[in-house]
């Protein structure tokens, strides 16, 4: 079977990731710039044909020449409605091209960044993304249009020196007028546009942490704080917006009033032109059309450099998102491995959480076998989570080195590592869809018949084989709707439908009852024969799925041994501690060293 292209290659292209799509599209833009040009060109046809009229046909009465030139005139106007119309869809065209590309390259690498090179929420991420909408509009609307139309005010201003002589001074100083006001505010623009920009994303972290945590916000009455913080961050995003849009909306106010002045600065000195005999009344009317529209896109020009200003920001914020460090460097060639034996080694790992300053693992080595069954035990913050999470390689160790099949995991591609590993995380969370797309996650390798053999190991069977839905049942969003216990094991079914050699559960059975618990553990023992499985728990009737316990204190493994005898010890230092005794108990971790069992040191 040919190799497929790894996911990494596609999304690392030789080219930037914006300019390289623009710079495929130039074709495209191309045509556009090539029919502004032809449009803007055909817009000297009325001002020639109304100067032709008042100075040669209506003084002779020339009406055939009148009949000629109005067919000419139709014909070009013809021809100015289809170039219109095709330069709008090739815009149309480049902005579709451009979001197709360009937005799918852009969730590719959020899904591909690392998760300690995220920052902010999830909702200021969002918002963030949300971006790419402004960039992609301002490369497929009007504003594209308008940029392609500047350059031809100077054409017009040419074409009035020419039938108006000295006329195309006063236009010329409108247009550097208008211009050197749009340009001396647009730092003000820039800095206002950015800020709110920063405001809106705050305002839709708010939005989006609130939705997701509907439920609680309403349970513990967290309504006031969240209305709060929207409030505040409406009434910042509010008062930003307002002082951009006046002094967007001022400059273009005087764009207006330079084009009028302008107009009227034409038609004052051709007067006087005309009655010196330099230029004819015609020539005045037309330097008077054409002063109009050479002075029209003057007036888009403070939304431009608005838009320019966003637009601008837009690009430097999604630059930032694609310059974090991914999972992968496109530049390696990744080790391909289709299947993991499962052995698992940590040398040395040390671990520190982005924004953390205690070490969560601190310089912790143990060794998994194939086939072996490992449970983490200790209290809560001593590390035990953040071991599954590195062995996803969702993380990376800041020292030491995990191993898998006696391979670095950094150097195994990513998609290859967790199409071996099933993984029960802690907080689980459920996609919306049917439970068949949850469980099978549209992988090819997954058919119904492993959706129902791992669903019946997980005990989803039991609330879904004798609906009227089924598995085609639709969930909401994280699966809202459904009990903690439904919820993972749907999870579970999920980790255990593509059959991996190596599974990590992370107490997975927190949600059940112990009846339940009991039923799912029997399902188990005999569904994890033959695969690595470490379990994280702090229930003890668990411990029947392993035969080796592993215990964590303060991010260090302080014991390491057989189950039994793990078992043993930790029933003797209960005991312990439920007889009368002058001092304190002492931890798990120091009522256990002193068994004989294998300790880590």
């Amino acid at each position: 079977m040919s190799r497929r292209k790894s996911f990494l290659r596609e999304l690392a292209p030789t080219s930037h990731w914006l300019f390289g799509p623009l710079r495929d599209n130039i074709g495209v833009y191309g045509q556009t710039v090539l029919a502004a040009s032809i449009v803007n060109f055909l817009g000297l046809v009325s001002s020639f044909f109304i100067m032709t009229v008042y100075d040669r046909v209506l003084p002779n009465q020339a009406v055939e020449s009148l009949i000629a030139l109005t067919i000419g005139v139709l014909i070009a106007h013809v021809f100015d409605l289809a170039l219109k119309s095709l330069r709008g869809y090739f815009v149309d065209i480049a902005g579709q091209r451009l979001d197709a590309t360009v937005g799918a390259r852009v969730f590719d690498n959020l899904m591909a960044m690392r998760l300690d090179a995220r920052r902010g929420a999830t909702g200021a991420t969002a918002g963030l993304i949300k971006e790419f909408d402004n960039l992609r509009d301002f490369f497929s609307s009007a504003t594209l249009v308008a940029v392609v139309d500047l350059p031809f005010i100077f054409l017009f201003i040419g074409a009035i020196a020419l039938v108006g002589g000295p006329l195309a001074l006063v236009p010329l100083m409108g247009v550097l007028a208008a211009l050197a006001a749009g340009l001396l505010i647009q730092p003000f623009i820039m800095r206002h546009a950015r800020d709110a920009m920063n405001e809106g994303h705050l305002k839709h972290a708010v939005l989006i942490e609130t939705l997701a945590g509907l439920e609680t916000v309403k349970s513990v009455a967290a309504a006031s704080l969240m209305r709060e913080r929207w409030r505040r961050g409406v009434l910042r995003q509010a008062r930003i917006s307002t002082i951009g849009r006046f002094v967007n909306q001022a400059a273009v106010n005087f764009a207006g009033f330079a084009q009028q002045i302008s107009q009227v600065g034409v038609v004052v000195i051709g007067v006087f032109l005309v009655g010196d005999g330099q230029i004819t009344t015609g020539a005045l009317i037309a330097s008077v059309i054409l002063t109009g529209r050479a002075m029209a896109p003057l007036a888009q020009v403070a939304g431009l450099l608005g838009r320019m200003s966003g637009a601008l920001a837009s690009y430097r914020a999604l630059d930032r998102l694609m310059a974090t460090r991914l999972e992968t460097d496109p530049r390696r060639e990744y080790l391909r491995r289709d299947r993991l034996a499962g052995r698992i080694e940590f040398r040395e790992v040390s671990f520190v959480y982005p924004g953390a300053k205690a070490r969560a693992l601190d310089e912790i080595s143990f060794v998994i076998e194939p086939g072996e069954r490992v449970a983490v035990l200790g209290r809560n913050g001593s590390g035990k989570s953040t071991i599954v999470r590195l062995i996803t390689g969702v993380y990376e160790p800041n020292e030491g080195s995990v191993l898998v099949d006696d391979t670095d995991i950094r150097q195994i591609r990513p998609a290859d590592l967790r199409a071996n590993v099933g993984a029960v995380l802690q907080d689980v969370c459920l996609f919306s869809g049917s439970i068949r797309e949850n469980i099978a996650l549209g992988l090819d390798n997954i058919s119904d018949e492993d959706v129902l053999a791992a669903a019946k190991i997980a005990g989803v069977h039991d609330f879904v084989g004798a609906s009227e839905a089924g598995y085609d049942q639709t969930l909401a969003e994280r699966g809202e709707g459904l009990s903690g216990g439904q919820r993972q094991a749907i999870a579970l079914a999920r980790a255990l439908a593509p059959k991996p050699s190596i599974l990590l559960l992370d107490e997975p059975t927190s949600a059940l009852d112990a009846q339940a618990e009991a039923h799912l553990v029997a399902r188990l023992e005999r569904a994890t024969r033959g695969r690595t499985l470490l379990l994280v728990t702090h229930r003890t009737s668990l411990l029947r799925l392993v035969d080796r316990v592993i215990v964590l204190d303060q991010g260090r493994v302080v014991i390491d041994g057989a189950r039994d005898e793990i078992v043993r010890s930790m029933a003797a230092a209960k005991a312990a501690r439920a007889a009368p005794a002058p001092t304190e108990p002492r931890p798990i971790g120091a009522a256990l060293a002193g068994e004989r069992i294998r300790a880590v040191k």
